[in-house]
């Protein structure tokens, strides 16, 4: 997997290659870490997300949209959470999800980011997906110190 060092993009020709970012990005993210998917419906978040879980709970598991739910939680060490925040109508009802307190505990996948307002975690990783010819390109930002270059060296 090669990131570009000028604007951190990533190629992905195919969903394969989406599922192999998901699952490059699973071996390195770590407690408090949380990853904002960003980009149009169809774009792959979900199935980025899907096999991020699956490579991080080392097994296949039903990973479903959040979309109705909001949030989908996984038993895992530590644990996992993905929201989807398509549906939300103010960023204070991120707190009655208890986002807030999965920041700093779990591993957080966040599907429409634009939606935390002011409770964006200053040290998430921003994951843009885009279309790209037949493929999509990864744009990627932000994240703990030292993700981006250990990404880049895989």
């Amino acid at each position: 997997m090669t990131v570009s060092p000028q604007d951190h993009a990533i190629f992905l020709p195919d969903e394969e290659a989406t599922s192999a970012l998901g699952s490059r990005l699973a071996e390195l993210l770590q407690a408090g870490d949380t990853i904002l998917l960003e980009g149009p419906i169809g774009a792959g978040k979900s199935h980025l997300a899907r096999a991020l879980i699956r490579t991080r709970l080392g097994r296949m598991e039903d990973v479903p949209s959040p979309t109705f739910t909001l949030v989908q939680t996984y038993d895992a060490d530590p644990d996992i959470w993905h929201a989807d925040l398509y549906r939300l109508g103010h960023p204070d009802e991120v707190l009655e999800l208890g986002l807030e307190d999965a920041f700093a505990s779990a591993i957080c996948i966040v599907e429409w980011p634009d939606r935390l307002g002011v409770y964006t975690p200053d040290t998430a990783l921003r994951l843009r997906l885009e279309a790209s010819g037949e493929g999509r390109i990864a744009r990627l930002s932000g994240g703990r110190p030292g993700l981006l270059t250990a990404l880049g060296q895989s």
